[in-house]
């Protein structure tokens, strides 16, 4: 095995891994936890993080597939984030001036310090940073002879 990859793809699980224990103080030192939407992304994070550790501690094909399956839900969460932000942010502006026009207000909510339109996007770039270190792992690379023989990972 091509060991310089196997340690780049350790780093990057262990880069992720530091990464959603940041987001995770964060969001509790921000009180993100009034309510159950809120808690979504403490789940998402929650399952993203036992992935990563299952491929970090037991490398198998079976946990590399979890690690990529652990990330769809850090995406959703990401993406429904921004939506929501991006709602809230619509209806507090809207409260405090309802004279703008939507390009204003769009313009207005992107600008928000809070919420933050765009702070559920970390979630998507960690997910996408667990998908790279599964790319074109060794644990899940079929050789021609095996694919031949009906052998799979």
């Amino acid at each position: 095995m091509n060991e310089p990859s196997v340690t780049l793809r350790r780093l990057l699980l262990w880069l992720l891994l530091f990464g959603l224990a940041g987001v995770t103080t964060e969001l509790i030192l921000l009180g993100h936890y009034d309510g159950t939407r809120m808690l979504v992304p403490f789940l998402a994070i929650a399952v993203a993080a036992v992935g990563a550790t299952t491929r970090l501690a037991r490398p198998s094909p079976r946990s590399v597939r979890w690690l990529r399956a652990s990330m769809v839900p850090m995406m959703a969460a990401g993406a429904t984030g921004a939506y929501l932000h991006y709602l809230g942010g619509v209806e507090f502006q809207a409260d405090m001036d309802p004279t703008l026009s939507r390009w204003q207000l769009f313009w207005k909510v992107i600008h928000m310090q809070a919420p933050p339109m765009l702070a559920p996007g970390v979630l998507v770039q960690f997910a996408l940073l667990g998908l790279v270190s599964t790319y074109r792992d060794p644990l899940t690379v079929v050789s021609r002879a095996d694919s031949a023989k009906g052998v799979r990972p």
